[in-house]
């Protein structure tokens, strides 16, 4: 007996080691990952405490002396908080529509049979390959005879429809998994078609919800392309389009470059961390809850 309880012993220690060491790798692989991430954000915010001199002579030193001089610039003179309204009021107005329209879509196609239901997923499946270059002429063209040029809605409406297609795919696929015991219980229950969506769909599909949100909120807020062509006045340009202003108008003002950056971030920190707690809710949670 006392052999085979060395050899077993030997055996659990040589698995403890062995696992010892897969997990310092992948904890070493995940810090590096994790470093790359964090400290170009660290950076950015670091130097918006100093003064564009102090960046350009060392801009990998800590701040020890904070100034505020940039945030107050950012405020004053380039007006950068009506950017961020602007902005909040574009991206949040084409995640509202992109998950109203393309949960009902995906609704129909994952939970109903009907003819040409191939052809519209082969159709939407082709816009994806469609860059959103080759749409542009005639997209502003008819926000010219629509008059919404430089308006909210000629930002919302174009950036609604070029997301359109990836949530609908997204949100079907998911619906598509929802047991048939579900859908059947509601019925017994007295529901209808808008009450199955609404208080059943909807609660059980809150993940896949929250994740579309998240990409189309920063497809969103980061589009430089649309901004600079759809909506180029100072009322209702977004923050993105302002930083394209910084970097021409304060070219040689390294601070207030990296003052703007840090406040354009802060909207997309915030969302991720108030949407991430829905991505880990399950299946099975939703409808419980739901």
């Amino acid at each position: 007996m006392e052999p085979t309880l060395v050899v077993e012993r030997n055996a659990r220690r040589a698995k403890s080691k062995r696992f010892s060491v897969s997990a310092a790798l992948m904890y070493a692989v995940l810090t590096a990952w994790a470093l790359t991430t964090i400290y170009p954000l660290f950076w950015i915010v670091n130097n918006s405490f100093k003064m564009s001199r102090d960046v350009m002579n060392n801009s990998f030193g800590i701040a020890w002396n904070p100034v505020m001089t940039n945030y107050t610039n950012a405020l004053d003179r380039i007006n950068i908080g009506k950017s961020y309204v602007n902005s909040l009021i574009m991206s949040f107005g084409t995640v509202f529509l992109v998950l109203l329209f393309g949960g009902l879509a995906a609704y129909i196609l994952s939970r109903f049979q009907f003819r040409g239901k191939r052809t519209i997923y082969s159709i939407l499946y082709a816009t994806l390959l469609i860059p959103a270059f080759a749409t542009v002429v005639p997209v502003y063209e008819i926000l010219i005879k629509t008059s919404l040029v430089n308006t909210y809605w000629g930002l919302i409406l174009p950036q609604t429809a070029g997301n359109l297609t990836f949530a609908t795919l997204v949100i079907a696929g998911y619906m598509a998994t929802i047991p048939k015991d579900l859908e059947e219980a509601a019925f017994i229950d007295g529901c209808n078609r808008w009450q199955m969506f609404t208080k059943v769909f909807v609660p059980i599909s809150q993940p896949v919800f929250a994740s579309a949100s998240i990409f189309v909120f920063m497809w969103s807020y980061n589009d430089l392309f649309s901004a600079m062509i759809f909506v180029n006045k100072e009322n209702v340009r977004p923050i993105v389009a302002l930083l394209n202003e910084i970097s021409s108008q304060y070219g040689t003002d390294f601070g207030l470059m990296a003052t703007a950056v840090s406040l354009t971030v802060i909207p997309v920190l915030i969302v991720y961390l108030f949407i991430s707690k829905f991505i880990q809710k399950g299946l099975t949670e939703g409808a419980v809850k739901g």
